[in-house]
């Protein structure tokens, strides 16, 4: 592998000079703050774990300055990006400044929402800035459709990386947190400050990250059954589990019936169970009724 220098890598005078040449002014309807700080995409890499052997996929690369850090530590990178201008300059990037590399790197043009297959060996890191009005379902995403991802690191607004780092009995514990839960072990991982962005945005951010469990939750409940749970619990969380099941199971009764055979008391909430108790809640009834449409994992 070669050792491309610092230079390679995206200063504030370059990102203002490739966003200028494109045309392109960062959007909040997308969330886009790019990453102007060599020092900080380096410090993700590092924080990821990146190896030389790892294919990482990044979402949402931009401009591309994570991108060029990546490609100076894993084997191959492939970037999902949505913005069609993005994506068609990425590539010339890459070839411009990291040439050594460029046959290591692949784009995909695509809301990542949407992607089931990527292109080359499979994925086995996740690296990721993503905007915080998308992250936790992005995130989801990405973890259940590739299974082969061991290690993901994101960063998000701070705000996101507390729900989805956040342990039962926390206040910001919720969905994202159970949901991260189910696939990985999550933590915080550090703070990044809104100076390495432009625009600089009006919150911090934080990293996340999550190593996928060596066994996955040990269950008979499917992934489907155990989540619909989850949000019935979390779309009514100042009720007890009695009530805020309900509509989940058929009855108050029968909530109660499966959450004392699951062993948890009808009068906690949702915010003290952990995965696995939301997932023995799951195998003790199954739903005979509709629960409320819960928010979106990114609006709790």
């Amino acid at each position: 592998m070669s050792s491309p220098t610092s230079d390679a890598l995206l200063g504030p005078a370059d990102v203002r000079e490739l966003a200028a040449a494109l045309g392109v002014r960062p959007t909040k309807q997308r969330g886009q703050n790019f990453v102007i700080d060599a020092n900080t995409v380096r410090r993700i890499v590092r924080t990821a774990e990146v190896r030389p052997d790892d294919v990482v996929v990044e979402v949402g690369p931009g401009l591309g300055s994570l991108t060029l850090a990546l490609l100076e530590a894993a084997d191959r990178v492939t970037a999902v990006e949505i913005d069609a201008v993005l994506a068609a300059a990425l590539p010339a990037t890459v070839a411009a400044r990291m040439p050594a590399r460029a046959d290591r790197f692949a784009l995909v043009h695509s809301d990542a929402m949407h992607v089931t297959e990527l292109p080359g060996p499979a994925p086995t890191a996740l690296v990721a800035n993503l905007p915080y009005n998308v992250a936790v379902p992005v995130l989801l995403h990405m973890l259940d459709t590739f299974p082969s991802i061991e290690r993901t690191l994101v960063m998000v607004q701070s705000e996101v990386a507390d729900r989805l780092a956040a342990a039962p009995g926390s206040k910001v514990y919720g969905v994202p947190s159970v949901k991260a839960n189910w696939y990985a072990e999550v933590k915080r991982a550090g703070a990044i400050g809104r100076t390495v962005f432009w625009p600089a945005p009006n919150v911090d951010s934080g990293l996340v990250s999550l190593v996928r469990r060596a066994e996955p939750v040990r269950t008979t409940a499917s992934k489907a059954e155990v989540f619909a749970v989850v949000d019935a619990a979390f779309a009514q969380r100042r009720k007890t589990l009695r009530a805020a099941l309900a509509g989940w199971a058929g009855s108050a009764a029968a909530a109660e019936a499966a959450l004392v055979a699951a062993g948890v008391s009808p009068q906690a909430r949702g915010e003290s169970l952990t995965v696995e108790e939301f997932a023995r809640i799951a195998e003790a009834a199954s739903p005979r009724g509709t629960a409320p449409a819960p928010p979106k994992d990114g609006e709790r």
